[in-house]
């Protein structure tokens, strides 16, 4: 006969405790926002109305980004094989790792955070440090229409002086990180 012992009363009591601040912590940022927009409420109302539907359009614009970029991290995750990560821009890939991590962040579309999963997925299938890093601050720093607009409205002398300086700057960051933050393929 199998007998299921039972833990007293004080003890499941502190661990549903703990586990409900537990499950609270990792929105502690999204509850402060929160409380601050109810107490801005009771003494600016007009400025909380516009925190909420500013709060509404950010929220609207991830709904819209985020799902293709998960479909699209699935399906790279899947059809891509770690093989070819790592023959392309894994440690061994040189200036042609740098090259097609510089040429894949400048010609992608969208909002920064939706480089993350993609960048994550790179790193789990063996991309070098600095590729990846490389690829997250060209996506946030170089873009083509960036790059065009900036010909545009301020000449090329400052576009090309600027992309002549941003983009070493891109790599060594790059290589600064994979050298000075410690990193290990398990992601939390």
């Amino acid at each position: 006969m199998i007998t299921k012992q039972t833990k007293p009363d004080s003890v499941q009591t502190k661990e549903s405790t703990n586990t409900l601040s537990q499950r609270l912590k990792p929105y502690w940022l999204f509850l402060a926002v929160i409380l601050l927009n109810l107490l801005l409420g009771l003494f600016q109302p007009s400025l909380a109305l516009s925190s909420l539907k500013t709060s509404r359009d950010y929220l609207w614009e991830m709904l819209t980004f985020i799902p293709p970029i998960f479909i699209l991290m699935g399906l790279l995750d899947v059809w891509v094989p770690r093989e070819l990560v790592e023959k392309h821009v894994g440690p061994g890939s040189g200036w042609r790792g740098i090259a097609l991590a510089i040429f894949v962040g400048t010609a992608a579309a969208g909002p920064l955070y939706a480089a993350f999963p993609l960048a994550a997925t790179l790193w789990r299938k063996g991309a070098k440090v600095a590729n990846v890093m490389i690829f997250l601050n060209t996506w946030a720093a170089i873009k083509i229409p960036m790059i065009t607009v900036e010909l545009k409205y301020f000449g090329p002398p400052f576009a090309l002086l600027r992309l002549a300086l941003t983009l070493p700057a891109v790599i060594l960051i790059g290589f600064l990180i994979e050298h000075y933050v410690p990193h290990s393929r398990e992601m939390t």
